[in-house]
């Protein structure tokens, strides 16, 4: 039969009587004695006073410190806690006061801990002392917060949840929150999280039993609880995971509880009851029904959990939580339990909930933050970014561990401190002499080229398939022009290692330098085969592409190696460049551009430099050499460039200063002599011009294009003095050098022109046409050539008349 509720609550929360009478349990014996009026809450007030003293007893002296470390950053430095500060610029800033959408910000949005920093100064003005007292307090009322909750929700026991507090109050890992300033984040974050759940589990109806899952006794706890944990994540970003405790302790525990008591009570107990009692004989067991309603259990549903023997419950090692998802597994797998969905509806709605509003809430930081997640860099610890960290003390505390020097000299070797690294491989060598990496290594550190040849042998000799001394002894003998050998031994580097990318790269680029194009191409598809994730490697396959006139092919690798390696500038440089030589200026410039946001480097700058040159952009290009120049103050190259743009630009002045210090340096700089004729012909000082030239022909190059240019150039610096004689015969030698100089040749039927040698200068017009077959200018000259000798000829027939 159906029974009331005992505690009076409405007809529909009916509960069915339990199958058989269970004794009174003794906590509950206990609870129903006569107490002494208000002993609980005393013994409660003492609790929470003696918890509250350890607490300021633990941290009272924490009250006499400064603002140091990170409270400085975050809370002097702070332009936004400041009390003149607008309020807005608390839930625009991140943590310590930039802007979210700065590249620096480090992103964490915590609003509500920075606005408690801005109260604490409202309040009481920049005294740590209170900003101190604060933490204290929050702690203290974390810990009392902490035992009512395992009091409630947790152990269901003062005494236990007392304890869990006092151990909570005193732990010492607790000291850099309480004590930091900036630690008040963990410690408000953590008080709100608490304050979360309890409202969670005051939303859930505790006295429900019957067919569903629990419901929701109070929508207001539930929204509540929802604004503490959002409160919680805007303190710091680890309060959003009270929403996911929540979830798991109404399944685990709240929920599969209620089920369990109404499917027959708690079944361990059943073994201490009573066979029969005179009301049992009374009562129909929920099992024996035949009503269509209740029927016999099966086997893996609610009703079919047998009670515990003593020996299965000792031998039982599943946990309370490990049983409730065993439980609700064998639930949910149960044949005849196709209306789970139905009887879980409560929860469901509940989780639904949540979880579309925690979706809402990580997307608004998703966009607070301006679509990207924070960084993790070394600015924020360095130690974390050093592997060899403990390296340095391990050294000291192993002095005689040939290991220990050797990991601490390759770290030293990766900060570029060679001669420290030298000094620790050599110890690591002097107490095990075999070893043939440290022997391989110093190789790589040593400058004598005999030396390191000697290092690298020593290691083949300890082991013959040392991949890494077999690679770096082949590059030696490459440098050296022992080609056969260095490609020998390439080789077999790659035979004892062939995921070392190295090797592939190297030994293609040895072959191709041999022309031996098919074997190389061989080469690199054997490598990439091998060593797919080498973004280097098909980097330097679209270097062979383009090489070997294939830039369409050399596309996809450097792609492939800008995907593999985001950061790979080289890559992004050498597609910037392919794109030029394809004319294609737009895709070329946003390859630079991106590079650029990887590093700021003079070899990146300087192609975009000669792309914004090449294309009439002159102030561009004048600011991107300026910048390369002042990274490599020492670069020829770029300052020679930066000189011809200023020259370009007309400052003159600052371009031969620039170019005649070059010259100061390197005295052979061929183009230098070149552009201070440029520069001197711009500013009319023609004598001078000539005399630059003559100092470049001094110089003897032995490329013929560049003597051809030299006399051609010479040849201008005559022209303008007049001396057209001259100039011819310095334009007749740059054609000889270079017959595909059609500048040259259209000069030389210029000048034979303005002398009235129409014959030559036609002859010589029609080979520069035949060269630049579009040459507007070449054609107008010879129009005026077919006028004159036409009016030539009209004044000679008149005469013979």
């Amino acid at each position: 039969m159906v029974t009331a509720s005992a505690s009076g609550r409405s007809r529909d929360r009916a509960l069915l009587p339990p199958p058989f009478p269970s004794p009174l349990p003794a906590a509950r014996a206990a609870a129903a004695a006569p107490a002494r009026p208000g002993s609980g809450s005393c013994v409660a007030a003492a609790a929470a006073l003696l918890l509250a003293g350890l607490c300021a007893l633990c941290y009272g002296n924490s009250l006499r410190g400064e603002f140091v470390h990170d409270d400085v950053w975050a809370i002097v430095n702070n332009p936004d806690v400041r009390a003149a500060a607008p309020w807005a610029g608390v839930f625009a800033n991140d943590f310590w006061g930039k802007a979210m959408a700065e590249n620096t910000s480090h992103k964490s949005y915590r609003p509500l801990c920075v606005l408690t920093f801005k109260l604490n100064i409202l309040l009481a003005g920049m005294n740590p002392f209170y900003f101190h007292a604060v933490n204290v307090i929050l702690h203290c009322m974390v810990t009392l917060v902490l035992m009512y909750t395992c009091d409630k929700a947790v152990f269901k026991d003062g005494r236990l949840a007392f304890v869990t507090a006092l151990f909570f109050a005193v732990h010492p890992i607790h000291s850099e929150a309480v004590t930091g300033i900036v630690g008040r984040a963990d410690v408000l974050a953590c008080l709100l999280f608490l304050l979360a759940f309890l409202s969670y589990n005051r939303s859930v109806d505790h006295f429900y039993v019957g067919e569903h899952f629990p419901p929701t006794a109070s929508p207001f706890f539930l929204l509540l609880s929802l604004f503490l944990g959002t409160c919680a994540m805007l303190v710091k970003e680890t309060g959003v995971t009270v929403f996911g405790v929540c979830l798991v302790y109404d399944l685990l525990f709240l929920s599969y509880n209620r089920l369990r008591l109404r499917n027959g009570g708690v079944h361990q107990r059943f073994a201490r009851q009573p066979v029969a009692s005179p009301s049992a004989s009374l009562q129909i067991p929920p099992s024996s029904r035949e009503n269509g309603k209740h029927r016999f259990a099966h086997k893996g549903t609610w009703n079919s959990c047998h009670p515990a023997s003593p020996e299965e419950q000792r031998s039982s090692s599943l946990s309370v939580s490990n049983k409730a998802m065993w439980a609700i597994l064998s639930y949910l797998t149960a044949s005849n339990n196709q209306n789970f969905l139905y009887t879980a509806r409560p929860f469901l709605k509940r989780a639904a909930l949540v979880i579309s509003y925690v979706i809402l809430v990580l997307y608004f930081r998703f966009w607070i933050m301006g679509g990207s997640m924070p960084m993790f860099s070394e600015q924020d610890n360095p130690a974390s970014f050093s592997p060899y960290l403990l390296t340095s003390s391990g050294v000291q505390t192993l002095p005689h561990n040939a290991k220990v020097h050797y990991n601490y000299a390759n770290f030293l070797k990766d900060q570029g401190r060679n001669s420290e690294a030298i000094y620790h491989y050599k110890t690591a060598l002097k107490l095990y002499p075999r070893h043939a990496s440290a022997l391989n290594n110093l190789g790589t550190l040593t400058k004598d080229l005999v030396e390191a040849k000697e290092y690298y042998r020593r290691a083949l000799q300890l082991n013959p398939q040392h991949n890494r001394a077999l690679f770096n002894l082949g590059n030696l003998l490459k440098s050296q022009g022992k080609k056969e050998e260095a490609v020998f031994l390439l080789r077999d580097s790659i035979k004892y290692g062939p995921e070392f990318a190295d090797a592939y790269s190297s030994l293609a680029s040895l072959l191709a330098e041999q022309e031996q194009f098919k074997e190389a191409q061989e080469v690199y598809h054997a490598g990439i085969e091998n060593c797919p994730e080498s973004s280097d490697l098909h980097n330097n396959y679209g270097v062979f592409l383009v090489d070997s006139g294939a830039p369409e092919r050399a596309v996809s690798h450097y792609q492939q190696a800008i995907w593999l390696s985001p950061n790979h500038y080289v890559a992004m440089v050498n597609l910037g460049r392919l794109y030029r030589s394809l004319g294609q200026n737009k895709q070329a410039e946003a390859w630079y551009k991106r590079a650029l946001k990887v590093s700021r480097k003079a070899e990146i700058l300087s192609p975009l430099g000669a792309l914004y040159y090449n294309t009439g952009r002159y102030e561009e290009a004048l600011q991107v050499y300026r910048e390369a120049a002042a990274l490599q103050p020492s670069n020829k190259e770029i300052r020679l460039a930066l000189a011809q743009v200023l020259a370009m630009m007309g400052q003159t002045k600052e371009a031969e200063k620039m170019t005649n210090h070059i010259v100061t340096e390197e005295a052979k700089c061929l183009e230098c002599y070149r552009l201070l004729s440029a520069i001197y012909s711009k500013q009319e000082h023609y004598s001078k011009a000539l005399e630059a030239i003559d100092k470049a022909l001094q110089l003897k190059p032995k490329d013929p294009k560049v003597i051809s240019e030299l006399f051609f150039t010479k040849g201008n610096q005559l022209r303008e003095q007049n001396l057209l004689d001259k100039a011819f015969e310095s334009y007749k030698v740059a054609v000889e050098l270079n017959p595909d100089q059609a500048q040259a040749w259209m000069n030389m039927g210029g000048i034979k022109h303005i002398k009235g040698d129409y014959i030559n200068a036609r002859s010589y017009y029609e080979k520069a046409l035949q060269l630049v077959p579009n040459s507007k200018l070449l054609k107008e000259n010879l129009a005026k050539l077919d006028r004159l000798e036409k009016r030539l000829q009209e004044v000679q027939e008149k005469d013979q008349t």
